[in-house]
């Protein structure tokens, strides 16, 4: 799976006010690994990939035998990147791509997905709780499981805000991504951030 992933093309023109940062393959191989093995939510399922940036993980979904994949993405730029990928991967039959914002999401009133999987803005300075509007984007959407990487240091937040007797929020991996220097304001080679995988299902 890994190997596959390492293939993806990346952001083009990545867009700093829209946190565009890539998936390390490695990461997406063993969290969408552990999504199937340890629970059986993704293959024969029909996933939805909310800010799908690239396609790492909507690729990767396909690749753990999802049976359709619908990424859905603001930005163009990554769109034109994404679509590549499907292409390059021979995926186009299998995943659909929608251009929308996560505020707005353009899908009949009942539609509902199996899995839904994600790698949303860690939500920092000008994006401030955009994480959560992307994890309640993905509830409201979800009959199964939630999957969605955010910053360790808001992890009691989430369980405080989502733990209850409708979900049960788990940290299944605990990581740390590589952050490369992409943008000007960026003055380190690259950093690290202490980050969770969490999945969230219904109680």
């Amino acid at each position: 799976l890994e190997s596959y992933l390492q293939d993806v093309q990346q952001f083009s023109s990545p867009k700093m006010h829209l946190e565009q940062y890539p998936t390390d393959p490695h990461l997406a191989a063993s969290v969408l690994f552990t999504a199937e093995s340890s629970y059986g939510d993704l293959q024969g399922k029909h996933v939805l990939d909310l800010g799908a940036g690239c396609g790492m993980l909507t690729i990767g979904c396909v690749l753990m035998g999802a049976e359709q994949v619908t990424a859905v993405e603001l930005d163009k730029d990554a769109i034109r990147n994404l679509e590549e990928n499907l292409a390059e991967m021979e995926m186009e039959e299998m995943c659909g791509v929608v251009q929308a914002d996560v505020t707005s999401l353009p899908f009949r009133d009942n539609l509902q997905f199996d899995t839904v999987v994600m790698n949303p803005p860690f939500g920092t300075k000008q994006n401030e709780g955009i994480d959560m509007v992307f994890l309640e984007a993905a509830l409201s959407r979800c009959r199964g499981a939630v999957y969605s990487f955010h910053k360790s240091s808001t992890r009691d937040y989430i369980v405080n805000r989502f733990e209850s007797d409708d979900y049960k929020v788990e940290v299944i991996a605990e990581m740390r991504f590589q952050i490369p220097k992409m943008y000007k304001v960026h003055r380190k080679k690259e950093v690290f951030v202490d980050v969770d995988f969490i999945r969230i299902s219904a109680g």
